[in-house]
């Protein structure tokens, strides 16, 4: 037998371990890849039993995702009522008004929505701070209280629910009402998905740095 075939044999074998271990280790790494971003985006999103209730409650982020959201649980019986958050006019919306024109705030336009959607039954509440989740957070307690509600399902973005549940659980701390958060499921924000899409991925950085800051300012929140 030619020598040289002989060493070649060596040669090619580590070649080829070489080259089995290589995609070995990126099929590894990928199953292990996945299982974590999702695990990033679940961290984002809760997952609470809901039930009957007094009323809905809309956040202002959710968007038209969340008055669908919102009309679904109508459907379903968890309650006739919704509420949709409404903030202090800002220096747009007073242009707006200033020329003469329509304008349709945030608000407004789920109630627009609501309502083409069979909602009949919507109230407002006023906040102080405008359309953030600390603003709507300082507005509810009083409101429910004010309004004697024992129960309201508040409905928030699929990727900012995590954090609205720590607010929640904060300012409702000493009210007997009880506050379940749902995520809107027709969000943009998929959790198992989230990383395929430049959208998603801004979401999931985004969320994550106000979640995190969120456990930093208020480390004993439950």
């Amino acid at each position: 037998m030619n020598p040289r075939m002989i060493s070649r044999r060596p040669r090619w074998a580590r070649i080829l371990v070489v080259v089995a271990l290589t995609a070995f280790a990126i099929v590894a790494i990928r199953s292990l890849r996945e299982p974590v971003l999702r695990a990033a985006g679940w961290a984002l999103v809760v997952n609470e039993p809901v039930a009957s209730a007094d009323i809905i409650v809309l956040s202002l982020d959710s968007g038209g995702a969340g008055a669908l959201e919102a009309a679904d649980l109508v459907q379903s019986g968890i309650s006739k009522r919704v509420a949709v958050f409404m903030g202090p006019p800002g220096l747009e919306d007073h242009e707006f008004i200033r020329r003469g024109l329509l304008y349709e705030d945030d608000g407004a336009r789920q109630i627009r929505q609501l309502r083409s959607l069979g909602v009949t039954d919507v109230v407002r509440i006023s906040t102080i701070e405008g359309a953030s989740t600390e603003g709507e957070g300082q507005a509810l307690p009083a409101w429910c209280a004010e309004h004697q509600f024992h129960s309201v399902v508040f409905v928030a973005d699929k990727d900012h629910s995590r954090r609205v549940r720590r607010v929640l659980d904060r300012v409702m701390k000493d009210h007997s009402t009880r506050v379940t958060v749902q995520p809107a499921r027709y969000s943009n924000f998929d959790p198992d998905r989230w990383w395929e899409t430049r959208r998603g991925v801004t979401a999931e950085i985004v969320g994550l740095q106000k979640l995190l800051l969120d456990v930093v300012l208020h480390p004993m929140s439950f």
